[in-house]
């Protein structure tokens, strides 16, 4: 009896440790913007996600590193096997895109369901073509 009781121990243990729960796994962690001009480009980015795991996903919270990035969550959970995204909007000012976007989820494979997202790149202002400028290089010709 007592080796019985040892076993049904053992057994609820090992299914208890090797229990999956939701798991969170992006397409990929940083979007490289490249080199885009401001006003020709939205901003806007996703990050793909699916839930690998046996239980419902929930994105509980998505913040950004500043006020400059936009990012928008899902609202429903995520089901197992199934794939979402987080979208993010860049304002679009020139000069370097160097920011962070902190996922918090019920995730089990990261520590503390939390994951750290990345955008970089840089933004470039869009050359404005004087007239007058382009009327004498005609002119010259």
């Amino acid at each position: 009896m007592k080796n019985l009781l040892n076993l049904i121990a053992v057994l609820f243990i090992s299914t208890v440790a090797f229990a999956q729960g939701p798991r969170i796994e992006f397409k990929e962690e940083t979007i490289n913007y490249g080199t885009v001009t401001r006003g020709e480009d939205s901003g806007k980015r996703t990050f793909e996600f699916t839930n690998t795991g046996d239980a419902p996903l929930e994105i509980k919270n998505v913040k950004s590193t500043c006020g400059c990035t936009v990012p928008t969550k899902p609202s429903a959970p995520i089901m197992p096997g199934k794939s979402d995204f987080i979208e993010v909007q860049y304002n679009m000012n020139p000069g370097p895109i160097s920011k962070s976007i902190t996922v918090e989820s019920n995730a089990v494979n990261v520590p503390n369901g939390l994951i750290t997202l990345r955008i970089k790149g840089t933004v470039i202002e869009k050359k404005e073509v004087n007239l007058l400028e382009k009327k004498k290089s005609i002119l010259e010709q």
